[in-house]
């Protein structure tokens, strides 16, 4: 099933929010003048060294982005061919250079991507009879996507529960609209950029050692999820 990550990368002149596919932005903006971005603390950095966590408000609502800053470096990325139950598409290992980049801290979740999916944003600003920003005129033409295709009723309740159960088209238009609704550009994590962060600087088979015991203390699965989904940000972060 698919879930939403949002990533940030650095640009030329300064590191700025990134979650969103460059083929995708570009026909975006190329329609329109680029309207500034939503002022937000920390958000752009002049170097590595200074980049912070920051927090992305979705305008118009009371929901907001968890943003935090992961270092570039290189790393080992796939699995050692000696590690017990391998499967043949982890490797061959090899070494990865990433360059430095804000993530999101958890994963979206229903209440995050519906301000888009059931326009919550563009629906409490007419509410409120409040006008529209320039960026707003630009995230309101991103067209919204068709529904999950599984039922709602089937364990996944809202709230923070992470979206699920959307296609890869859909997870990557809602960082088109997030980047047309913010004015900084998002777009999904590479597999590299996501393996990095999840290994936060480790060597071991998981992120918390090699031992699976403790598994249940950083992830959800089959054996402790009580047979539904659960909230974001129960379990212990990695390193």
């Amino acid at each position: 099933m698919f879930r939403i990550r949002l990533l940030c990368v650095r640009s030329a002149a300064a590191v700025t929010a990134t979650v969103l596919s460059a083929t995708l932005a570009a026909p975006l903006f190329a329609q329109t003048a680029r309207p500034e971005p939503l002022k937000v603390p920390d958000a752009v950095a002049a170097s590595e060294a200074e980049m912070k966590p920051y927090t992305e408000p979705l305008e118009h609502t009371s929901f907001k982005l968890e943003m935090v800053p992961i270092r570039g470096g290189k790393f080992v990325m796939g699995s050692a061919a000696e590690e017990a139950e391998r499967a043949e598409d982890e490797g061959p290992q090899h070494e990865v250079q990433i360059s430095p980049f804000w993530m999101s801290k958890y994963e979206i979740t229903w209440n995050q991507y519906e301000v888009w999916g059931d326009r919550v944003d563009s629906l409490r600003r007419a509410a409120y009879n409040k006008p529209a920003t320039p960026r707003d005129k630009v995230a309101d033409s991103v067209t919204r996507p068709t529904p999950p295709y599984t039922d709602m009723s089937f364990g996944m309740g809202r709230e923070n529960n992470p979206a699920i159960c959307m296609t890869q088209h859909s997870a990557r238009m809602y960082c088109t609209w997030l980047s047309a609704k913010t004015g900084r550009y998002y777009r999904l994590p590479t597999e590299a950029e996501w393996e990095y962060a999840c290994r936060a600087g480790t060597t071991t088979a998981y992120s918390f050692g090699d031992d699976p015991a403790a598994l249940g203390d950083y992830a959800w699965y089959e054996a402790n999820s009580d047979g539904k989904y659960q909230p974001v940000g129960k379990k212990k972060p990695n390193p």
